[in-house]
């Protein structure tokens, strides 16, 4: 009995994460590009290896508009070169076009999900002049860091991994 609820358990769970893991692939595949501008705080991590935390002045204009929910979505629009500036907080009011959701949770500071970013040890020379976070973002909000880019909107380090 013990071994059947030990298989059962572990399917469970390989199959929640499978999952998600499934999710986070369809929206790299198929969401849309969000460039949020940032500002790198912590470089290193002597457990983790090298990685930036990162912190997005969409954010910050979020928090000054308004007291946030615990979770919520951030309206933003997108310029031409896809950087998206903070609108309004989503009330559930149809969206005008050229309006994307972005969803955020509001736990010891507002977090979009993507505030770190890893990258090889050794490569933190390629990421110095890192301005934007490149996030893919699903039709829900819902979103993934695939890499950052420079103040001319160009793409660093490698991103063969997410093509």
């Amino acid at each position: 009995m013990k071994k059947i609820i030990f298989w059962i358990t572990l399917a469970v769970v390989l199959g929640l994460m499978n999952f998600q893991i499934f999710h986070k692939e369809k929206t790299i595949a198929h969401g849309q590009t969000m460039l949020l501008k940032l500002a790198p705080r912590d470089p290193r991590s002597l457990m983790q290896g090298d990685y930036m935390v990162l912190r997005y002045e969409i954010v910050d204009a979020a928090v000054q508009a308004v007291a946030l929910k615990d979770k919520g979505y951030l309206v933003v629009s997108l310029n031409e070169h896809q950087v998206a500036k903070y609108v309004r907080i989503h009330n559930g009011e149809p969206l005008a076009t050229n309006e994307f959701l972005l969803l955020y949770r509001n736990r010891d500071g507002l977090r979009l999900g993507a505030e770190s970013f890893m990258f090889q040890e050794g490569d933190a020379g390629l990421y110095d002049q890192a301005r934007y976070g490149e996030l893919k973002v699903d039709a829900n909000g819902a979103s993934v860091l695939v890499g950052l880019r420079d103040e001319k909107w160009t793409s660093l380090g490698n991103k063969k991994v997410f093509e």
